[in-house]
């Protein structure tokens, strides 16, 4: 927990007060409802049948065993899907259920309705599917090398290079200043990341009602509702308005619930047989069942002059993008965006490609390729301080981006960027006191289970400074939509589509509301696609800078409204959208108009661990942090998104990995795949540094993901410190630190 001095939450306020979380104690005492707790009269239970293969052809299926057993409602393949065949994020590559051919171990080929769980998972589990096993793609470096495994794949459109080659699904370069430029000093490295898991609680689940007209109704975990309709609804052969998406409770997302999981299916289910279905994975399904952080591979050099400033950063970064393309395609632009980091660079070559390969579809997740760039960026910052004997943090300070700047996409920084403030602060938090040996076991390397002395133990400390986009980018047409009631006895509700999704925008969206009309009588309607238009995604760090501008609009409209008419009920629907943004040139990655990101948010970190180098374990100690958040709207959700955004990102760095055989996840739940606890989070101390954005909404700035943007890095930098190893890989093995 953050030490930083924080005043009694309150039940109710408004912007700028710490209030207390409407869904905080429904959560600890148990009584929150989740989406796998729906209950509907009369519902049905389904489960899907997935490949046993990462790549084959499918011959033939029979379902003739599973219909004939007790309790089986249904039984579906692609063959009963009435409407498009395949759907995805950025265009539809992946088929609703296999068609010829499985391209990832785990990849849905039917469902099955029947009146127990029991009942459909035996059911699926008869279905005869006659596969040809084909070559797989393991490996994202040789992709390239093999046939396409998506050869009608439409181009990418407007904005986008197609490249050439085989298993593509996006490349780009960015090119600025002298790319050939040299300095007097370069370094070199090439670093990896692991594939690493949301690890979200909450299974995927959710319930499909049909209304009795054709339509359906589906209650589901999700992070967008409008584009989960606009995805499920042609693949129904439905028009949107008769699919309506509810949001149900949700135990976390972090990205993994952008793409659909079990919508369409259940809603299939639900409309053949004219009953509600609830579908809920376990936790192997649910691993198997959504995307994961791409995995990445990346050659990097800096060259600098040899008082330290940097001349120029080549790097070229390679993404496993899996098996379908889910958001890859903007993963992709963001790693080859953020790659230098927050300096200031005149002359750069920043390539950046995502393959297909027939591995686990990867997509978003908290970072969204800023992680991955980070780790090597600031890696190499400290190999270039050590190089020419300067102290890493004086280094950054020396390059650290101003507004006035100019980012190697050619976009000149116009709003607030504090970088250096965010160094300053966080390097002048006061370290913690050395702690002498003998001590508790439980605060050694490895002290949960008792195995060391600490004879071995070396401390060390490391820095780092990272930052990302806020909202969408490219040109993208970002906006959210709030509707506002004003009743005539004085109260208010509020219509809004963001996905709470544990990050705390209904507390936020309430605040708005009741700063902007003046009273505490506002209530929150619950987020449907039938009552309000898009609010879009709960991702990018965006939702809270969106929501509060669309709220903020309606309110003021409504209020002016209610002041022409005199008086009585009003309902007003506002729709706000951040400033433009245009799209890189897909020949120079060089921005197209004004600016390609709206708005950039930096963190910086310094970390203390240790490590027993004889037994390879390690502890970190503690973690300061600074991070730019515009204006705090709410300042004890902000310390909490830093908390757990920071310890996402040391799971990353210490043990976080999915592990796969032939394709396959072979740790997939929560014993076999690592996670921190709180015995491995150390105290962090957070200070906020708050210069507001004159171009958002009371000034904010999204705070969800630069704590994990830079905390691996950070993480790792303390590793290399204690024990002079250069751990160019995440996550970091134990016998990388043995000595």
């Amino acid at each position: 927990m953050t030490t930083a001095t924080r005043r009694k939450p309150l039940e109710r306020g408004k912007i700028g007060e710490t209030v207390r979380r409407t869904d905080a104690v429904p959560k600890v005492t148990g009584e929150f409802a989740y989406s796998s707790d729906l209950q509907h009269a009369g519902m049905l239970w389904g489960h899907t049948l997935r490949s046993p293969h990462a790549h084959a052809r499918i011959v033939e299926i029979d379902l003739s065993a599973a219909l004939a057993q007790p309790g089986v409602h249904a039984v579906l393949t692609h063959d009963d899907v009435p409407g498009r065949k395949a759907y995805g994020l950025e265009f539809p590559d992946q088929p609703v259920l296999a068609i010829d051919r499985v391209r990832y171990h785990g990849e849905p080929v039917a469902v099955v309705a029947a009146e127990h769980p029991e009942q459909a998972r035996r059911a699926a589990e008869l279905i005869r599917v006659e596969y040809e096993p084909l070559p797989s793609v393991a490996d994202m470096e040789t992709a390239t090398d093999h046939e396409p495994l998506h050869p009608d794949r439409p181009t990418m459109g407007h904005g986008y290079r197609d490249d050439p080659r085989p298993n593509v699904v996006r490349h780009i370069v960015i090119r600025h200043g002298d790319p050939e430029a040299t300095g007097d000093v370069s370094v070199e490295g090439v670093y990896e990341l692991g594939i690493q898991d949301q690890a979200f609680l909450g299974p995927e689940s959710g319930l499909a009602v049909p209304d009795g007209e054709g339509g359906v109704d589906v209650y589901v975990a999700t992070q967008w509702l409008h584009v989960d309709r606009d995805q499920v609804a042609p693949c129904l052969g439905l028009a949107p308005e008769q699919v309506r998406i509810h949001l149900a409770g949700v135990g976390g997302a972090f990205g993994g619930r952008e793409d659909l999981s079990m919508q369409i299916h259940g809603a299939l289910l639900a409309l053949h047989t004219d009953r509600p279905v609830k579908m809920v994975y376990n936790r192997e399904e649910s691993f198997t069942g959504h995307v994961h952080r791409h995995p990445a591979k990346i050659w990097a050099e800096h060259r600098a002059t040899r008082d330290g400033r940097l001349v120029n950063v080549r790097m070229r970064i390679l993404l496993d993008g899996g098996a379908y393309a889910s958001s890859s395609t903007a993963v992709c632009s963001n790693a080859a965006s953020f790659a230098v980091g927050p300096y200031r660079v005149d002359n750069a070559l920043l390539e950046s490609t995502a393959v297909y390969t027939n591995n686990p579809p990867c997509g978003a997740m908290r970072g969204f390729g800023a992680v991955q760039t980070c780790f090597a960026a600031e890696a190499q910052m400290d190999t270039l301080a050590a190089e020419l004997g300067i102290d890493p943090i004086e280094l950054r300070l020396l390059n650290a981006l101003e507004t006035g700047d100019r980012l190697p996409t050619g976009q000149v920084v116009t709003g607030p960027m504090p970088v250096a403030e965010v160094i300053s602060r966080a390097a002048a938090i006061p370290l913690p006191d050395p702690e002498e040996l003998p001590r508790d076991p439980i605060r050694l390397p490895g002290g949960a289970g008792n195995t060391t002395r600490g004879d071995g133990v070396r401390r060390g400390v490391g820095f780092a400074v990272g930052f990302k986009n806020v909202c969408y980018s490219e040109g993208f047409d970002d906006f959210c939509t709030a509707r506002v009631e004003l009743r005539a006895d004085g109260g208010a509700v509020v219509h809004c589509a963001a996905a709470e999704v544990g990050q705390g925008v209904e507390g936020v969206i309430l605040q708005v509301a009741r700063t902007e009309l003046g009273t505490d009588d506002v209530v929150l309607a619950s987020g449907t696609t039938a009552a309000v238009g898009s609010a879009g995604s709960t991702s990018a760090s965006r939702m809270t800078y969106m929501a509060s501008g669309a709220v903020r609009d309606a309110c003021r409209a409504a209020l002016d409204e209610r002041a022409r008419i005199g008086g009585g009920d009003v309902d007003v629907e506002r729709v706000f959208r951040h400033p433009r943004t245009t799209p890189l040139d897909p020949e120079t990655g060089q921005v197209t108009g004004e600016r390609a990101h709206v708005q950039l948010a930096t963190a910086a970190m310094r970390v203390v661990a240790e490590v027993d180098v004889e037994l390879g374990l390690t502890r970190v100690v503690w973690i300061g942090t600074a991070q730019d958040v515009g204006h705090a709207m709410n300042r004890q959700a902000v310390y909490g998104q830093i908390e757990g955004g920071t310890v996402q990102g040391l799971g990353l760095a210490l043990m976080e990995e999915i592990q796969t055989r032939d394709g396959r996840i072979v740790n997939a739940s929560f014993t076999d795949y690592l996670l921190p606890t709180a015995l491995d989070v150390p105290p962090i101390v957070a200070e906020l540094v708050e210069v507001p954005d004159p171009e958002a909404p009371y000034g904010v700035k999204g705070v969800g993901e630069p704590p994990t943007v830079v905390s691996t890095a950070a993480v790792v930098a303390a590793l290399r410190d204690a024990t002079g190893r250069p751990l160019t890989r995440v996550p970091v093995r134990p016998d990388d630190v043995c000595l």
